[in-house]
C-alpha cells in the first residue's frame, strides 16, 4: 500500500479540478487498493510529514492572496527545511504545476527542486508536449497537446533528468524532470492549468507514471 498526500488548490487553480485529475491518474494507473491517497492543508503539512507518506503531491503555489496589497506567503524557512528533511531521508515529492510558483529562488525549498515557474504568458495557447526518452522513467515515448497556460521555468538542467519538454508560439520550455535527493526523490511537472488539460488521457499517463516514482522505494 503507497500512502500519499495532496496538498491542492490555490486563489487560481481550484482544489477540485486537481483532485479529480489525480484521483483519475491513481486510478488509470494503480490497482483500487494500492493506494490511501490522503489530502492535507499547508497548516498540518509539518506534522503530516511526520507520518512519513511515500510520496507529497504540491499543487498549490506560496502566496495565500497573491491579488491584495500585502501578499502573504504559506511556506516558511522552517518549513521548507522540513520538507528537504522529509525528501532526504526518503520521501517522495511532486510538485506539480503551482507547486513551482512563487517560492523564493533562495529558499531550501527551490534549491531542492532544481527549477521553479518563471513566467506564463498572459493568453493560452495551444501548448504541445513531448516526452524524452534519455533516462526517463515514463513507460514509452508519448505526445500530447491542448489549450494552456504555457509555463516557462528555471531549471538546472545539468542536475536533473529532462523526461518533458514543451512548445507553443511563445516558445520552448522543460516541462519535467527528475532527480535524486539525499535518500529521497523529487519530480517537477509544470502542466496544467485547464481542466481540459487536467482531464487530458496522455496527461493522466505522466501524472501517474511521475506519482509511481516518487513514491518507488
Amino acid at each position: 500500500m503507497v500512502k500519499l498526500l495532496a496538498i491542492l488548490g490555490d486563489y487560481y487553480h481550484p482544489a477540485e479540478w486537481a483532485k479529480e485529475s489525480l484521483e483519475e491518474a491513481i486510478r488509470a494507473n494503480f490497482g483500487r487498493e494500492d493506494v490511501q491517497l490522503v489530502f492535507g492543508s499547508y497548516e498540518t503539512l509539518k506534522d503530516e510529514l511526520l507520518d512519513q507518506p511515500d510520496g507529497v503531491v504540491l499543487f498549490k503555489e506560496n502566496r495565500l492572496n497573491p491579488t491584495d496589497e500585502i501578499v502573504r506567503d504559506w511556506m516558511t524557512e522552517g518549513l521548507a527545511s522540513e520538507i528537504t528533511r522529509y525528501v532526504s531521508n526518503g520521501g517522495g515529492w511532486l510538485a506539480w504545476h503551482s507547486g513551482l510558483a512563487s517560492y523564493p529562488s533562495e529558499s531550501g525549498y527551490t534549491k531542492m527542486l532544481r527549477g521553479s515557474f518563471l513566467y506564463h504568458p498572459e493568453k493560452h495557447q495551444i501548448v504541445k508536449y513531448t516526452t524524452v526518452e534519455k533516462d526517463s522513467f515514463l513507460p514509452g515515448p508519448s505526445f500530447f497537446e491542448f489549450s494552456d497556460e504555457h509555463y516557462f521555468v528555471q531549471c538546472d538542467e545539468a542536475n536533473t533528468n529532462v523526461f518533458l519538454r514543451s512548445e507553443s508560439i511563445d516558445g520552448q520550455a522543460v516541462a519535467g524532470w527528475s532527480h535524486s535527493f539525499g535518500e529521497g526523490r523529487v519530480c517537477c511537472l509544470t502542466p496544467t492549468h485547464t481542466k481540459q488539460g487536467l482531464l487530458n488521457q496522455e496527461f493522466l499517463n505522466v501524472l501517474g507514471s511521475c506519482i509511481n516514482w516518487i513514491a518507488s522505494k
